[in-house]
C-alpha cells in the first residue's frame, strides 16, 4: 500500500517535502508514513487521497480488501 502512495506522488512529481507541506507536518513524518515506518491514521489517509482527488480506499486499502476478498 505505502508503495502504491510513493507511486502516486512520484506520478504528481510531487517530493516528499511537496507533500509533507501540503499535509502541514514535517518531512521526516511524511517519509515515515510513505516508508511504512509511522502507523497512518484515517484522518491523514484521507487528507493525503484528497491531494490526489480519490478516495482512501484507493491508495491505502485496495490490497487489503483484494486479501479479504479471496
Amino acid at each position: 500500500m505505502y508503495q502504491k502512495l510513493k507511486e502516486m506522488r512520484k506520478k504528481k512529481h510531487y517530493t516528499t517535502s511537496v507533500m509533507a507541506e501540503k499535509l502541514g507536518i514535517s518531512k521526516p513524518f511524511y517519509s515515515q508514513l510513505e516508508n511504512g515506518s509511522r502507523k497512518l491514521s484515517y484522518p491523514m489517509a484521507v487528507k493525503i487521497a484528497s491531494i490526489f482527488q480519490v478516495k482512501p480506499d484507493t491508495i491505502f486499502y485496495q490490497d487489503y480488501i483484494k486479501k479479504e476478498e479471496k
